[in-house]
């Protein structure tokens, strides 16, 4: 299903490539954005949630960036592809007089290692005739707020601002270029090589070392060997193998080695329509994420990221706030401040304004995340038993959504104008206990049973009452309204009721009929819905349309089911990577990559595969 691109660069029109003409590569520790056109214009050092280095992501102008590419692109083909079952990437330019291939990647960290030290590998080579590159370093540390200074040496460039520093080696002759970067202009023919190795460091004096062919071919056979290796532990066999595959790769791209938790996205401030201010930092871990991440894990086979995943959920559980309560976000290593503020000298992606970093939702209540918390706990103790003091803070938990459960809250959406009574936070209030249940009867865990029985049946009963409308035939967004949100297709896929209930059926002919186009399922009407505190407009929501696909395969209709799965497939970017939204021309919108969406992408293929197999309880 990978595509196979064969697009020229962008135009000199603008100097914003597409959200999807990128790729992604990391060392478990943070990633770098790779364009078709050869430039690197979003990374953050040391971690996802450092600030950037490069940025020309979200300020063409001002952001920073690391561009090897031909002087001039003008009939220039350029095709992008990953390494087979690697992370690593390759760039290919192709002309008349010659064929040239840009080489990227970063070698894998290991936990306990020096973790402020970080290389960005690039490697340039001419495979055919003879091609003319320029290459562009220009950072601009702390999100472009930081003076540095350039120093140029016979192996490369250091670049060091108040708190940074970066070293840069090449074989190639470097100068500086007037705006706090450094350039080169080289050409290779056939068979010829030239190494560029950024590296990173908090404060480093030394001049940048030259890399050697044997020692690059040696780092990139490393590399090369941790992702097949890692890979091979991946035991689906079924439709759409390559497509699951990549999506597990992402994942693990997006995954923070020293705790296990995996970002929400690499990026902030991608915008879900352009110019608009739904621009939001998505470099946190969701709780919201935690029971689609420990599944998709689990039935692909990968053990060790679910039990690390699990480790800092364990760890957030023993953080509980007074009484039991949660926070629905954390950072990567745990911590529980995410003040949002606004970059203000940044003109943002297109001129799509503000840039954020930070996430002031963390402040909200979003009751819908100890339904999620629960079922991760529930999917992994089948796997592995949980201990006695995780049991002991998830009561207290349960304890309190026992006494906050009919509270209003911002839900799912995280909407910013005022709480409202959402069906999805009393569904997944209704799955906190129903997991708890499950827990308790199968280790004999000791739990007030018949408290949690009382509660779960007055959620269900509420939820049959107040959030069904009569005359939409249709589950609603929230108590009393006439919004329908496509959160309510998780109602079917978290099992509260069964996909042929004659009122989820009609749900989800609703949702087909008035919030999807296509494949594309938008996750609510705005001009009907709970005020989100944004004017504008936002594409489809990715993983709205894999929830659509696989509840109709729930349902029985699997072949409408897989249809809609195959055509989301084809929405994917050249290399099978997902933003957040999707335009009404196709382009990608939002954060990129979404772990949400490929999470999605993973339960909507393996259990589709399962209902053509015939093997699929709806």
């Amino acid at each position: 299903m990978l595509q196979d691109q064969n697009q020229h660069a962008p135009t000199p029109k603008s100097p914003y490539q597409p959200i999807e003409d990128y790729a992604m590569i990391g060392d478990l520790h943070t990633v770098a954005l790779v364009g078709r056109n050869g430039s690197i214009d979003w990374c953050c050092i040391p971690c996802f949630d450092s600030p950037s280095v490069f940025g020309a992501l979200l300020d063409a102008e001002k952001g920073g960036f690391f561009r090897i590419a031909p002087p001039d692109m003008a009939g220039i083909g350029c095709k992008q592809m990953y390494f087979p079952e690697t992370n690593i990437l390759n760039t290919r330019f192709l002309s008349k007089d010659g064929i040239a291939e840009l080489t990227d990647f970063m070698p894998i960290k290991e936990v306990g290692s020096a973790l402020h030290y970080h290389h960005i590998i690039r490697a340039v080579h001419a495979v055919h005739g003879s091609m003319s590159f320029e290459m562009t370093c220009r950072p601009a540390f702390n999100y472009a707020r930081d003076a540095h200074t350039v120093h140029l040496a016979e192996t490369g460039a250091m670049f060091h601002s108040d708190h940074f520093s970066l070293g840069l080696a090449t074989s190639v002759s470097l100068q500086e270029d007037g705006q706090g970067g450094v350039t080169a202009h080289f050409t290779l023919h056939e068979g010829q090589h030239v190494y560029f190795v950024l590296e990173s460091a908090k404060d480093s004096e030394a001049a940048p070392r030259n890399m050697s062919n044997h020692h690059y071919q040696e780092l990139f056979r490393e590399t090369m060997n941790y992702w097949q290796t890692w890979l091979a532990q991946c035991q689906y066999q079924g439709r759409w193998r390559e497509m699951v595959q990549r999506s597990a790769l992402a994942l693990k791209l997006m995954t923070y080695a020293p705790t296990g938790a995996i970002v929400a996205a690499p990026t902030t401030s991608l915008p879900e329509s352009i110019g608009g201010s739904r621009n939001w930092d998505y470099r946190y871990i969701w709780l919201r994420d935690a029971s689609f991440t420990l599944y998709s894990l689990l039935i692909l086979g990968f053990t060790h990221e679910a039990e690390a995943f699990m480790g800092w959920l364990d760890a957030r559980c023993h953080e509980l706030q007074d009484g039991g309560a949660l926070q629905p976000m954390y950072t990567i290593s745990g911590q529980h401040d995410l003040t949002e503020t606004t970059l203000d000298h940044l003109s943002g992606y297109r001129n799509s304004n503000p840039v954020r970093i930070g996430n002031g939702a963390y402040k909200q209540r979003q009751l819908d995340v100890y339904g999620e918390l629960m079922d991760a706990v529930y999917l992994y103790n089948r796997y592995q038993s949980i201990s006695y003091d995780l049991w002991q803070n998830l009561r207290r938990l349960l304890q309190w959504l026992s006494d906050h459960w009919q509270e209003p809250d911002e839900g799912i959406w995280e909407v910013r104008g005022g709480p409202k009574h959402f069906l999805h936070s009393r569904v997944m209030s209704w799955v906190a206990f129903d997991r708890a249940l499950r827990l308790a009867r199968h280790r004999g865990l000791p739990a007030p049973m018949n408290e949690w029985m009382q509660t779960s049946s007055a959620i269900y009963e509420q939820i049959m009452q107040e959030g069904w409308n009569d005359k939409l035939q249709s589950f609603v967004q929230y108590y009393g309204s006439d919004a329908v949100d496509a959160s309510s297709l998780l109602m079917v896929l978290t099992r509260f009721t069964g996909a042929n209930e004659p009122r989820m059926l009609k749900t989800i002919h609703y949702i087909q009929k008035n919030l999807t186009s296509d494949a594309h399922v938008y996750r609510y009407d705005p001009a009907k819905a709970a005020s989100d505190g944004q004017a504008g407009s936002e594409g489809s929501f990715s993983a709205c349309s894999f929830w659509l696909a696989e509840s109709l395969a729930r349902a029985g209709r699997v072949q409408e089911g897989r249809l809609v799965l195959e055509k989301m497939l084809s929405y994917s970017n050249h290399v099978g990577l997902f933003s957040e939204e999707i335009g009404p021309t196709g382009e990608a919108l939002g954060n990129f990559p979404q772990a949400f969406t490929h999470l999605s992408l993973i339960s909507a293929c393996y259990n589709i595969d399962r209902a053509l197999n015939g093997q699929l309880r709806s």
